[in-house]
């Protein structure tokens, strides 16, 4: 089985930077391909969460410096946190301070709440997918746009006239982009025109494989292999909680009963060995890539336990 491993965490639910450093630092040594965080500025429980927040893409810069190895990214951010012309910017330098080890990936929004706690607005869902559509436009636009000449966009949203398209990104055409989500409709075809990769998070297999069907027939409708584009990589994220024993696994899955505004999820809560077995029925139905979601960025040994069990059987993660 050949399958890429990154790590996925949640800082919003209470990590400090130096957290979130000892932990890419050693899923960079344990042989990860990726670490990407979420992008939210509120816990989601009723618990405070501290330290707070941290912000993703000021946390990102600082990881592009203090590794050397592992992609870094999102997972994913909000188009109604940041303007778009400021975001391609924004990625462009990390991607150019990582040395070009950066993914974008971007969504709607859908968390209320830390956006009236920070007086962020927060639009009808259509208005956030139509913001988000051109978000997308806007900054792949950028990124394609070639060195001396400008960029240009009139949408309903957001309008740019004669960008210089600066600072360029390290990657060409650009950062990978990520787009994913449950949603039936909109968010395959912005993941058909617009993505490089689409990630269904933290569901069964059986409902990730009925999103990738969905996304198929949008790139079949787009015509995405008639343009010329590569297919789109297929991903999966699990929310993880394994154990050498059973009670450690339990443990580890406590924080996962405690009440949340997260949609249901189909965790893997067992031994090393269940993982994989996970790992390989999404590798079954077309997924060449898993975002591992680990709770407590403290429990080092969980980290440390899926790098020495499970990618040494797994090809392709090293």
């Amino acid at each position: 089985m050949s399958m890429r491993v990154c790590v996925f965490i949640e800082p919003h639910r209470g990590a400090s930077y130096d957290d979130q450093l000892r932990f890419a630092r050693l899923a960079e040594a344990g042989g990860f391909e990726g670490f990407l965080r979420a992008d939210h500025y509120q816990a989601m429980g009723d618990e405070p969460a501290l330290p707070g927040p941290t912000d993703a893409w000021l946390t990102l810069a600082a990881l592009a410096r203090e590794t050397n190895r592992i992609r870094l990214g999102t997972l994913v951010s909000s188009a109604t946190f940041r303007l778009p012309g400021p975001l391609a910017v924004m990625v462009a330098q990390v991607d150019q301070m990582s040395g070009g080890r950066v993914e974008l990936g971007i969504g709607a929004g859908w968390y209320a709440r830390e956006h009236t706690s920070y007086g962020i607005p927060f639009p009808a869902v259509g208005e956030r997918f139509d913001r988000l559509a051109e978000q997308l436009a806007i900054v792949t636009g950028l990124w394609r746009t070639p060195s001396g000449e400008t960029f240009s966009f009139t949408g309903d949203h957001y309008r740019l006239t004669d960008a210089p398209a600066l600072p360029k990104p390290v990657q060409t055409p650009g950062p990978p982009v990520i787009v994913g989500g449950r949603g039936p409709k909109r968010t395959p075809e912005l993941a058909a025109r617009y993505a490089d990769e689409f990630n269904m998070p933290f569901k069964s297999v059986e409902e990730t494989a009925e999103a990738y069907d969905r996304v198929r027939e949008a790139c079949d409708r787009v015509g995405r292999a008639e343009s010329g584009r590569a297919p789109l990589v297929l991903s999966a994220g699990i929310v993880v909680a394994i154990g050498r024993t059973d009670a450690e696994s339990r443990r580890r899955a406590a924080p996962l009963h405690v009440k949340s505004a997260l949609p249901p999820e189909d965790p893997v809560v067992g031994s090393p060995a269940q993982l994989v077995d996970r790992i390989g029925e999404f590798a079954a139905i077309g997924a060449s890539r898993v975002h591992l979601r680990l709770i407590d960025l403290d429990d080092l040994d969980h980290l440390e336990l899926i790098a020495a069990e499970v990618l040494p059987r797994l090809d392709g993660t090293r």
